[in-house]
């Protein structure tokens, strides 16, 4: 793609970096990406050193008002927001929807052209959040923008994981027909399974049984959970994960490896869950569809984190292709 031909944006709660990566191989250069945690500040400067990386909370982000009018997409993958009706037992996790409504705030404020905004899945159908939806559906039509909300999954985008994200997107001159029909054709089938996605790096340091463990996780992963920053280890989630990761791809996921299986490594799906191959930090990115060169700073459990909690890359990728191919159109 040539550089005249890309489009500008800002990243909004960047993480790690994987939503503003795929937008990249999309089109769309940042020209602000805001974050408040140090360590994912640090890895997206790691990769991009050029990227202008504020490490600051969103609810004091104040661009400058020459940015207005001027901006193709205005992209934010935010905490994740509770229902009403949980959000009114749990008083204190009301920051998730302040975040939201300060992210709507920006979009009337900045008036970019098409708006992306990623959460939970439930966000976008279940009925405890309709007061939600409808609130931000009326601030956005009031602003002149036409939203539209779907459900989607990265097992659907070359990645091989079960991973369901709830989707804003939202077009200042309209185009939510045309944003899904463009979405569509992304989709890709056959699923990527955890099997095919991370033979090669079982076998690399010759362990003799990479294709019999791979044929028998022939099946996407489940949803690999970052879990909270402030407490716990890199482990493969709660306990019910990790006792699908057991069951159905004989893998550990009571914590994270740091070397692939050698040639002695014994091979057997039926052994106590303890004794089964863990996944390394690397293979865990390869099923996040992150490429190999992008780093994570930190040392194992903050670069675990940053992984589990990161959008992956092909998702936000085909939705910046879809809305490029719609703001094109």
């Amino acid at each position: 793609m040539s550089e005249t031909n890309r489009m500008r944006s800002i990243e909004l709660c960047a993480g790690a970096g994987g939503s503003a990566l795929g937008l990249e191989q999309a089109g769309f250069d940042p020209l602000i990406l805001v974050e408040n945690r140090d360590i994912a500040c640090e890895t997206l400067r790691m990769n991009r050193p050029k990227w202008d990386v504020r490490e600051m909370d969103l609810l004091r982000f104040d661009p400058d008002a020459a940015l207005r009018g001027d901006i193709d997409l205005l992209s934010a993958g935010l905490p994740r927001v509770k229902s009403a009706a949980t959000a009114s037992r749990e008083r204190s996790n009301s920051i998730e929807f302040e975040l939201l409504e300060k992210t709507v705030q920006l979009v009337v404020d900045l008036r970019p052209r098409a708006v992306l905004i990623e959460n939970v899945a439930v966000l976008a159908h279940g009925d405890d959040y309709l007061p939600i939806r409808n609130s931000i559906d009326q601030s956005l039509k009031e602003a002149g923008y036409e939203p539209g909300w779907l459900a989607v999954n990265a097992k659907n985008f070359g990645v091989a994981q079960d991973r369901a994200s709830g989707i804003l997107v939202a077009f200042r001159d309209g185009g939510i027909p045309e944003f899904k029909t463009e979405l569509r054709p992304v989709e890709q089938s056959p699923h990527l399974t955890v099997g095919s996605a991370l033979r090669q790096s079982m076998g690399s340091r010759g362990w003799p049984h990479a294709n019999a463990w791979a044929a028998y996780a022939d099946q996407v992963a489940p949803t690999i959970v970052g879990g909270s920053y402030d407490r716990g280890g890199a482990d493969l989630g709660p306990t019910g994960s990790k006792k699908k990761w057991a069951q159905q791809f004989a893998v550990n996921g009571s914590s994270v490896g740091d070397e692939y299986p050698g040639p002695d490594f014994a091979w057997d799906p039926y052994c106590h869950a303890k004794d089964m191959v863990k996944l390394t930090l690397d293979q865990i990115a390869i099923l996040q569809g992150f490429p190999s060169n992008w780093m994570f700073a930190g040392r194992k459990t903050k670069q675990y984190r940053q992984l589990g909690n990161a959008t992956p890359p092909p998702v936000a990728r085909a939705l910046g292709v879809a809305i490029r191919a719609t703001l094109d159109s």
